[in-house]
């Protein structure tokens, strides 16, 4: 079979460039759930180009979202070098953050299993080991309570990485902020003496303290006033 032209192989390679540019566009704003076809519309392409580039969203979402997944590895890979294991969890929880407020498909991505690729999990099984490194060392350092694991801090991020998403409409800049705040808040590491309250059975909460009434309403009720 005979090889296409240049001219229509630079023309492929440019509409798929235009593609992913207008795609990427999309996505930072609206999320991952962005159809084929706006994405083809606000390109100016038909969606025959649009399957031939990428017949599968999977094709898109790893050719838009390699670099970034890689960034978000390297990342922890850094953190797991710090002498201070509470400093390196905080220094990548501020990474990942801030990376994702650019892009809340790429903040999606990496925090939805619905949308889990071949390439997130690539990225999820690099980064578990190296995360769990460090909050084993923070633990044995007396900078994080006993049974705090992976899920836990994967936690964190899905929240902060929620609130972010929620808050793009009325406060596009909330990304910047919730970064500052975890940044803040991450900074110094707890101390030893901090005591740590376990949601468990063994360890139930206080019951809150019962609040009294003001000493006028105790008494017009004790005298069986009515109050209004």
């Amino acid at each position: 079979m005979s090889e296409p032209p240049p001219s229509l192989r630079r023309d492929a390679a440019r509409n798929r460039q235009l593609l992913l540019r207008t795609a990427y566009e999309l996505m930072a704003s609206e999320g991952l759930d962005v159809a084929y076809e706006d994405i083809a519309r606000a390109a100016g392409t038909g969606m025959g180009t649009m399957y031939r580039r990428f017949p599968q969203r999977q094709d898109l979402l790893d050719a838009l979202f390699s670099e970034h997944i890689d960034t978000v590895i390297g990342f922890a890979e850094r953190a797991a070098q710090y002498g201070d294991a509470w400093a390196g969890l905080a220094w990548f929880l501020e990474q990942q953050l801030e990376i994702e407020a650019q892009s809340r498909g790429l903040g999606e991505l990496l925090r939805s299993r619905s949308q889990a690729t071949a390439l997130v999990q690539r990225a999820h099984e690099r980064m578990t080991p190296l995360v769990a490194g460090l909050i084993t060392r923070a633990v044995r350092a007396g900078q994080l309570p006993a049974g705090v694991t992976p899920a836990d801090f994967a936690a964190v991020h899905v929240m902060v990485g929620s609130v972010m998403d929620a808050s793009r409409t009325f406060a596009p800049n909330c990304g910047a902020g919730l970064s500052a705040v975890t940044r803040s808040s991450a900074s110094s590491s707890p101390s030893r003496s901090t005591k740590y309250i376990h949601l468990d059975a063994g360890h139930p909460l206080p019951n809150p303290p019962r609040r009294q009434p003001p000493p006028g309403v105790l008494g017009a009720a004790r005298a069986g006033q009515r109050l209004l």
